[in-house]
């Protein structure tokens, strides 16, 4: 009655010399390289093409405003929650139309998420805000995913060799101009601004005469006070924030005299701008056409 027992344990003995015999039978290990990519919400454009060029493969971003609006304005989506709830990270700037962040947290209910408050003074479309932000993103992506580190910093080196690249190419092109050949002009040019629009308009060399604030905010004498200084300081370009209100400053740059142009404060805020270089290379040539340069 035995019989069966010894012949149960050669077979057993059998079939482990045979997996032992060959290896390529086993299942292999799953490899660094093809674990699941790591999900990651942010809440602006800003922070996800950011994250998108240093994560690369490794991270599946979900970005929950679009570019071209405020954050804030758009109704949260509930792929956007599920996203959430999935996702190991999540970037947020700490600007108050981030207001939605708390209910979106709430609903999602993932307590394994690290949130992470990307927090820098001034426009994140001049390239040392846009350098920061990058060395921020990066740091948080490597402590989050230490095995991947060295592949972070390494996209992270070429993102800001671009950024470096690029600011220094546009810059070139931007005021202070040199004087005309007969001595007359050049020098900064005098503008007038949507307030988010100021930081960036600094920083390529132009002269911020005043802002305003966005369209539900402007009153009539509002705007009689910036006509008033717009004409006073002879004001070259009136500039217009793309997600506040790409037509705020029309009236104001009719009454002054002045050229109205709109720019964006996001990557893909306008077509063909999905990533930051796009972005700012796009405003830059606006204000150049502004300028007939």
């Amino acid at each position: 009655m035995k019989k069966p027992y010894f012949i149960s344990v050669g077979l057993l003995i059998l079939s482990l010399v045979a997996l032992l015999a060959f290896p390529a039978c086993r299942p292999a290990p799953q490899s660094a390289s093809e674990t699941p990519p790591t999900g990651v919400v942010t809440t602006t454009s800003l922070l996800g093409s950011i994250v998108e060029r240093v994560g690369k493969e490794k991270v599946e971003v979900t970005v929950i405003t679009a570019p071209a609006t405020c954050p804030g304005e758009d109704d949260v989506k509930p792929s956007q929650i599920e996203a959430t709830a999935r996702a190991r990270l999540f970037f947020m700037h700490n600007w108050p139309g981030e207001a939605f962040v708390e209910g979106l947290l709430e609903a999602a209910k993932n307590p394994d998420l690290r949130v992470e408050i990307i927090e820098l003074e001034g426009n994140w479309m001049t390239p040392p805000i846009q350098a920061q932000g990058v060395e921020r993103v990066t740091a948080v992506l490597s402590d989050a995913d230490p095995a991947n580190k060295d592949f972070y910093q390494a996209n992270a080196g070429a993102l800001l060799e671009v950024i470096q690249s690029q600011g220094g190419e546009l810059k070139a092109r931007l005021p202070p101009f040199p004087p005309t050949l007969g001595g007359q002009g050049g020098g900064q040019v005098n503008v007038i601004c949507m307030a988010h629009q100021a930081g960036f308009l600094k920083w390529a060399g132009f002269n911020v005469v005043a802002t305003y604030p966005p369209p539900a905010d402007l009153t009539p004498e509002k705007v009689k006070e910036l006509v008033d200084k717009g004409r006073e300081a002879a004001v070259a370009l009136v500039v217009d924030n793309l997600q506040s209100g790409p037509e705020a400053g029309v009236q104001m740059a009719q009454e002054i005299g002045a050229v109205h142009v709109t720019l964006s404060n996001f990557p893909g805020g306008f077509e063909g701008t999905e990533t930051w270089e796009k972005a700012i290379k796009k405003n830059v040539e606006l204000l150049l056409e502004a300028l007939g340069k």
